[in-house]
């Protein structure tokens, strides 16, 4: 085993999560993400907590998406409704052996799966946002991600390290020095009510008077390096334009850019995969409404990779979700969706609130 596995299932179960005697966890991931998950389960009995697992197959989510019937995809099952009552700790590991096995699948069909799983994945967040569920998500390095990110396995795994300071003799002392700073970060964005991002072909106007600005250091995602909030919901007017490609659903999307009016996208266009955006924004009616608005802090990140995970944090950026808010943050959007879009402000984008400059061309200078 890479030893920075290890220390990273040390941090997750630590410091992230703060597994105590007791805690009732579940470990979920695809089957190539085992041998983390394996080191996570140890970490957590170690803890005094009682780890359990669930590994996702590919293969029969993809089956059911092209086969099943509308009954079989709107059925959600019991024992989940169950388990999503029970469990104190929750670690989600993201890693595939093949990124785009839902690239075949009719959008309308993963739309109307994700409907029907909406209760349960409001609940989880629900549960989040009320501190009774201490949540982590990670990225576990494989080859199909390598190759999405366009690295060889070497040069994935240094990248996906080197983003979470794994390299580093004590990572935790190096996350809490953020947690600390974005503290400071998120007191000064608390005071603010009219928020204006202004970059190449973005000028966005919303309010976010009244709602909590929250502190991402490595709690709930891994690597992390964001400050985000839900904006007032039908505050949002103006146009942006996303720099990066926009994946989801193993699906890019390149060259978004929306108009939005009153806090909803009223025009979207892309020049790849415009139609399947057009669906996913169709997705339920609180999918054309801003659900965040949050911006990247992590300047360890210098390259884009193709993963939410580590784009949406990428330093010098800021990122946009359509679709669910976040409840802990006085959001109230709901929606079966949640797609974050990355806008890069390294060059010349600036960020002000209530008038005053609060960011300029990649960094705060408050």
């Amino acid at each position: 085993m890479d030893p920075r596995q290890q220390k990273l299932a040390k941090l997750l179960v630590n410091y992230s999560t703060r597994i105590k005697k007791g805690d009732i966890v579940r470990i979920q991931g695809e089957a190539v993400t085992i041998p983390l998950m394996k080191a996570i389960y140890k970490e957590v009995v170690k803890a005094g907590g009682n780890p359990f697992f669930q590994v996702t197959i590919p293969e029969a989510e993809e089956f059911m998406l092209k086969n099943g019937s509308d009954d079989q995809l709107s059925w959600v099952s019991p024992l989940q409704k169950f388990e999503v009552e029970k469990i104190d700790a929750l670690f989600v590991l993201w890693g595939s052996e093949n990124t785009k096995y839902l690239s075949g699948v009719d959008p309308a069909r993963q739309a109307m799966k994700q409907k029907h799983r909406k209760p349960i994945v409001d609940r989880i967040f629900a549960r989040i946002g009320k501190k009774e569920i201490s949540w982590v998500g990670t990225q576990f390095p494989t080859q199909a991600d390598a190759q999405l990110a366009e690295m060889s396995l070497t040069d994935y795994e240094n990248f996906v390290y080197g983003a979470g300071r794994l390299n580093d003799a004590d990572p935790v002392k190096h996350w809490e020095k953020i947690e600390k700073e974005q503290s400071r970060l998120v007191k000064i964005m608390n005071q603010v009510d009219v928020l204006r991002i202004r970059s190449n072909d973005t000028d966005l106007t919303m309010r976010v008077g009244g709602r909590k600005w929250i502190s991402c250091a490595g709690r709930s995602n891994f690597p992390d390096g964001e400050v985000f909030t839900s904006p007032v919901e039908n505050s949002a007017n103006g146009r942006i334009r996303f720099t990066y490609p926009a994946v989801y659903g193993g699906r890019e999307v390149t060259d978004v850019s929306f108009e939005l009016k009153n806090g909803k996208v009223v025009k979207e266009s892309a020049t790849r995969n415009e139609q399947y955006l057009k669906k996913m924004l169709d997705m339920d009616k609180g999918a054309r409404f801003v659900g965040e608005i949050a911006i990247g802090t992590n300047y360890d990140i210098k390259q884009f990779s193709r993963n939410t995970l580590f784009d949406e944090k990428i330093g010098g950026t800021c990122h946009m979700a359509v679709g669910a808010a976040f409840p802990e943050a006085g959001g109230k959007n709901k929606s079966a969706l949640h797609w974050d879009m990355v806008c890069e402000l390294k060059k010349g984008g600036e960020i002000t609130g209530d008038g005053r400059t609060i960011y300029r061309d990649g960094v705060f200078v408050v």
